[in-house]
């Protein structure tokens, strides 16, 4: 398993298509969510993934303080192969890179309400109501930085 971890401007072209490919297939096809999937801040992230022969096993992308709230954020999670633990593996890389590329002391996600419990266990905390985002309950999450 190799853990990538790429700029924007940095992504192949076939790197981008995976990417893509999968978040549309788990946000918009398996989720029946018809959203813009695609939208103007992945030109200001980082993308971080696992990868082996079978392709992306896990992904997110991690952008700076502005870009989508106040704090910086970590958001587009996915683990293409659940219960195995690489979204965990991601998900605590992305909060390294939070603190190292963009001085993060907290970090906010918009959290499918169905996965507050992954969130919980890397130490993020519900700062919200439930609300409903593309017809998905979510909520409101943060975690302060060490």
């Amino acid at each position: 398993m190799e853990l990538v971890i790429k700029k924007f401007d940095e992504l192949t072209v076939n790197e981008l298509y995976d990417i893509l490919k999968l978040r549309v297939n788990v946000f918009v096809v398996e989720q029946e969510c018809p959203y813009p999937e695609i939208d103007d801040k992945d030109q200001n992230a980082y993308h971080i993934w696992l990868r082996d022969e079978e392709g992306i096993a896990a992904y997110l992308r991690v952008l700076d303080k502005g870009v989508s709230f106040e704090d910086a954020a970590v958001g587009r999670v996915i683990s293409a192969r659940r219960r195995k633990g690489f979204g965990t593996i991601v998900l605590k890389e992305g909060i390294r890179l939070a603190k190292e590329k963009f001085g993060a002391d907290k970090i906010t996600i918009e959290a499918q309400v169905y996965a507050r419990k992954f969130y919980e266990n890397v130490g993020f905390r519900q700062v919200s109501e439930e609300f409903l985002e593309d017809g998905i309950p979510h909520i409101l999450m943060t975690l302060e930085v060490e």
